[in-house]
């Protein structure tokens, strides 16, 4: 099947790596399958994992990867058109999202790869969350493998509450671990739980690997607290995002009884993550 959209889309992003001078480095790739079903099942710590943990798969194995990606995105006159395009799958989180859970499972019965984010979210502590099952029952539902997949370094581009400074010469390490033992009979919720274990181990052997360093104090607010960084706890993380969640929900219940909305978050921190997991009760979340 032709792939009009994908391909551009992937070497306009290939300049921007090297006209910016983004240094990545993909640990694992043998263990990506080269066919059949598989979900990347990633960390969350910027809004440009998606395409580098897409990078081994695309580059390596020559296979597209369909990202869940919010409904708000496929509206957007610039990007709808890209994400139609390359077949990523939308999630209406106001309106039906369980059809994401349907249209993942159909690709990845087709034999495609389907890219998430346990977390659902960007973590600003910069330290894996428990995750959300989705990922798992996606995988049972389907007999797709799941590859545990941890980025470090992309959040120093582009992340929550950040400026956007594209910062050049930024290394960018991809560490993809071994497939998940996972059965069908497995329970879903221990599973998840083996499964975050897994990214974050990968994820301390990026961090451990890194190459490059803060370039001062000033420049620590992309380590976690746990290294001696700036970023917020897990915990205080924790609060950020029950305060970012009530925001969105206050500002859509306005809209919906044609209030004037609550002020948004500052522009810094305006963009929402990539791709939204499937929660514990059923359908993907916001």
């Amino acid at each position: 099947m032709k792939e009009p959209v994908y391909p551009t889309v992937i070497r306009l992003a290939r300049a921007l790596q090297l006209s910016m001078g983004w240094k990545v480095i993909i640990k694992g790739a043998d263990n990506l399958p080269a066919t059949g079903p598989a979900i990347l099942a990633i960390n969350h710590a910027g809004y440009l994992d998606f395409i580098f943990s897409a990078w081994a798969s695309v580059f390596e194995r020559k296979r597209w990867v369909r990202f869940l990606a919010k409904k708000e995105v496929f509206d957007n006159k610039f990007s709808g058109p890209l994400m139609r395009g390359m077949k990523h799958i939308p999630v209406d989180r106001r309106g039906d999202p369980s059809k994401a859970l349907d249209l993942s499972i159909e690709a990845l019965r087709r034999g495609e790869v389907v890219g998430m984010f346990p977390e659902a979210t960007i973590n600003r502590s910069f330290v894996p969350a428990r995750g959300k099952t989705g990922t798992v029952r996606m995988a049972q539902a389907s007999g797709a493998q799941v590859i545990p997949v941890a980025v470090w370094g992309s959040h120093r581009i582009m992340t929550k509450g950040r400026p956007r400074n594209m910062q050049r010469g930024v290394a960018i390490l991809v560490n993809i671990g071994e497939p998940l033992e996972l059965s069908p009979t497995d329970d879903p919720r221990e599973a998840t739980d083996r499964l975050m274990k897994a990214i974050a181990r990968l994820l301390e052997q990026a961090q451990q690997e890194y190459p490059q360093k803060p370039a001062g104090d000033d420049d620590r607010w992309w380590l976690p607290a746990h290294l001696g960084g700036t970023a917020p706890t897990p915990e205080e993380a924790a609060v950020m995002m029950a305060e970012d969640a009530a925001r969105k929900a206050a500002r859509a219940q306005a809209k919906s009884n044609g209030e004037a909305t609550p002020p948004a978050k500052p522009a810094a921190d305006s963009p929402d993550e990539a791709a939204q997991p499937v929660d514990d009760a059923g359908p993907p979340a916001g």
